[in-house]
């Protein structure tokens, strides 16, 4: 099943964000570091050119601390980009943002000119909440639900910087489909239109296959089962959430593992590497051009 959300208000902040960009002389992308490609914006590779970039990885107080620094890595290696992983407890780390910013655009006399810097963030990523601690001050709306902001604002920062906050938002269709399923369990998108079952059942297939030791202590179990519907009947016995028959609750059971996955109880988890999503985007860019080549024969 392919997983998008898509309001009316996000396409209109996608085409304001479209015209503004290439004025800006710094983009600032807010990251989940649980799946730094899956939440990140396509738009900014399509417009940056060369425009330095700076990717904050928040939440990697969550993520497999090991795998944040891969993906700092990753990124760092792209001209002109630098990654910094921060979580909301870390207020200094995230402030050292208006020292790096400067440092990015060495060619402005910030004495004499401002820094026009743009932050983008899709929804629940934290950005609000990462502008508040830029500003020292409550400028951004905050809230656990996608889409707190809803319209632009220009923010005075320290360093002559001027950051114009934008609202989160998605794109019509989210490539490879893993990151529909991704962003998903993360809470990018709103609960109301998601199948919490067949979210939670890559979830589950996803930490079988990469983190199994994270379910055997959680959930108390002695083995992996070989299916994710066998898991979600041991989570269901564990957790008393059992119909007759002796059949899981699967509604049940799927709010159990992710909202758990959310609030961090599976541990620390990253559900994408760089190197996973190297071979999607090459699965991807292969089928497209096997049906390109099908509807030429035709």
């Amino acid at each position: 099943m392919a997983i998008n959300w898509y309001p009316g208000h996000m396409h209109k902040a996608k085409k304001e964000i479209r015209e503004v960009i290439p004025k800006m002389d710094l983009i600032i992308e807010v990251l989940d570091a649980r799946l730094p490609f899956s939440s990140e914006n396509p738009m900014v590779a399509s417009l940056r050119r060369d425009t330095p970039c700076i990717k904050i990885l928040n939440k990697s107080d969550l993520a497999d601390p090991v795998v944040t620094q891969r993906w700092v890595d990753h990124i760092n290696s792209t001209s002109g980009m630098k990654a910094i992983a921060v979580n909301l407890k870390q207020p200094d780390k995230i402030r050292s943002i208006l020292d790096m910013a400067p440092a990015m655009v060495p060619e402005r006399n910030l004495d004499v000119s401002q820094l026009k810097a743009i932050i983008l963030g899709i929804p629940n990523v934290g950005k609000s909440t990462t502008i508040n601690i830029l500003a020292s001050r409550t400028v951004a709306k905050t809230g656990n639900e996608p889409a707190v902001t809803k319209q632009q604002q220009r923010i005075k920062l320290p360093n002559n910087i001027v950051l114009l906050d934008t609202p989160g938002f998605l794109w019509p269709k989210l490539e490879p489909e893993d990151c529909g399923y991704r962003l998903a369990i993360s809470g990018a998108i709103k609960n109301t239109v998601i199948e919490f079952e067949d979210v939670a059942m890559y979830l589950a297939e996803f930490m079988m296959a990469h983190y199994p030791d994270a379910l055997r202590q959680r959930y108390q179990l002695k083995e992996i089962p070989e299916s994710g519907i066998e898991l979600f009947d041991m989570i269901g016995q564990r957790r008393g959430c059992m119909r007759r028959g002796g059949i899981a609750d699967t509604h049940k059971v799927a709010e159990i593992l992710i909202n758990e996955f959310r609030d961090g109880q599976l541990g620390r988890i990253t559900l994408e590497t760089p190197e996973m999503i190297e071979t999607q985007l090459k699965a991807m860019e292969e089928s497209k051009a096997a049906r390109e080549a099908g509807k030429a024969k035709k």
